[in-house]
């Protein structure tokens, strides 16, 4: 069996059920030690920024070149993967985990969750800390 099949295998009803593979935005950018790995083609990245410098590391890498540049995502760190509608998040998501990643999880919900994070309300109470 494969490293994607076993990751696959354990994706039971349990698994989905608890949440496991998810977290909420504002949870994410919340939490210590945090990376946030957008996914979404150069092209909406053109378009959308999404600075987070007072919020957590950020790494834009589309999805088609997480294969080639996996050295840069590190492992020792929460990885929270985003893109605009959240299936490429779920792609990457499950790539990573078949290739020994266990902190990380998908940032789900597109854009508008992303976007209310970071509202200044919320990146007041960042900064405050």
């Amino acid at each position: 069996m494969s490293d994607f099949e076993k990751v696959i295998s354990k994706m039971d009803f349990h698994y989905f059920g608890n949440g496991e593979h998810k977290m909420e935005a504002e949870k994410f950018l919340a939490s210590e030690n945090a990376v946030l790995l957008d996914v979404r083609a150069k092209e909406e990245v053109e378009t959308v920024k999404i600075p987070l410098l007072h919020h957590c590391e950020y790494l834009e890498i589309p999805t088609n070149e997480v294969p080639s540049r996996i050295d840069e995502i590190p492992q020792d760190k929460l990885i929270g993967v985003f893109c605009s509608a959240g299936v490429r998040a779920v792609i990457i998501f499950t790539y990573l985990k078949s290739k020994g990643y266990e902190n990380i999880k998908i940032i789900p919900g597109g854009y508008p969750p992303l976007m209310e994070a970071i509202m200044p309300g919320n990146l007041y109470k960042k900064l405050k800390k």
